[in-house]
Parts: structure tokens; C-alpha cells; sequence
């Protein structure tokens, strides 16, 4: 059995639970705090599919399943990148109600050690959580994010591997 690798990122973020819940469960709109992709799934419930699509909807830039989802407290998935063949980690986000705010943490668990899944995981986590505070906080992302998001936008089909077209990954519902 391959070892795998666990990390844990943690930030208080001025805002209400139900804020702060809302951006990373939200379906309607790009989530700002994961790269501007957009939440696709037939459920949040246990066992339904995820998606993390571009603003275009024409990449899947990530794959999962709901594991847990106990709104507004914790929420947990399987996640793979789809230009990756690295095997599925698990994230774990814990929401906690503190004085003047919420405590947030983000688990990575179960990433495959030496894979380039498990180092864009832990490069990324603090950049996701810094994300999600600034957007909870004043109401979208720092400046270079925005124009990073910008040339994301602009560049996209020329970053993004063929694989990782949308019609290459439906979405898969288990109670049809």
C-alpha cells in the first residue's frame, strides 16, 4: 500500500458560519476561494458526485464524491484532478463558530505521497483558504487573484489538457 500524506491548514475568518458555509458549498456561481470553478453535482448528500468546473463549463478540473455534509459545520469529499492519474484524496472542511467569527479548517487526507496531486494540494491550501477569507471578509478575492483569474480565463483553452473536457467527465448520479 502506497504512503500517503496528510495537511491541515487553519484561519479564523470574520464572518458568519452561514457566510462562510455558503462559499464553499455554493452551486449557482464560481466559488472564488477554488480557483473560480464552479460547484456541479446532482446532491450535496453522501454518495452523490462533485464536480469542479471552469467558469466556461467547458473543463472538469477536479472529480469527486460526498462523504459527509453536515451543513454549516463540516463537509467532506473525495477529490481528484482529472489531468492527474494520481488516486483520490479526501477533503475535509470544519467549520466552527468563534468570538467574532468562524474558525475554518481544511484537511487534506489520504494524498499519495510523491504524486503531483498531493504537491498542487499542499501548495494550494493555504492560497485556498486565503482566498476564502478575503472573500468572506470584504466580498471577493485580493487584487492579484482577480487578475490572475483573469489570465486563468483567457488562457484556459490552452492550459487545459484535452482530457479534461467536460463531455470526458459526466456526472454521474447514483439515484437515477
Amino acid at each position: 500500500m502506497a504512503e500517503t500524506e496528510r495537511s491541515v491548514f487553519k484561519i479564523f475568518i470574520r464572518g458568519s458560519i452561514e457566510q462562510v458555509w455558503r462559499e464553499i458549498t455554493k452551486t449557482d456561481e464560481p466559488q472564488a476561494c477554488f480557483f473560480n470553478m464552479q460547484l456541479h453535482t446532482p446532491g450535496l448528500k453522501p454518495g452523490q458526485s462533485i464536480q469542479m468546473r471552469t467558469k466556461s463549463n467547458r473543463f472538469v478540473g477536479a472529480v469527486g464524491e460526498v462523504l459527509e455534509f453536515d451543513p454549516p459545520h463540516r463537509y467532506s469529499h473525495t477529490f481528484r484532478f482529472t489531468q492527474h492519474d494520481d488516486p483520490p484524496c479526501v477533503v475535509t472542511y470544519e467549520l466552527k463558530p468563534v468570538t467574532n467569527g468562524v474558525e475554518f479548517t481544511m484537511i487534506l487526507d489520504q494524498m499519495t505521497k510523491g504524486t503531483k496531486t498531493t504537491k498542487q494540494m499542499q501548495q494550494g491550501g493555504t492560497w485556498i483558504i486565503g482566498t476564502l477569507k478575503s472573500v468572506v471578509e470584504t466580498g471577493r478575492p485580493s487584487f492579484g487573484v482577480r487578475v490572475l483569474y483573469r489570465m486563468l480565463g483567457w488562457f484556459e483553452p490552452l492550459m487545459s489538457p484535452k482530457k479534461t473536457r467536460v463531455e470526458y467527465w459526466p456526472l454521474e448520479n447514483p439515484d437515477r
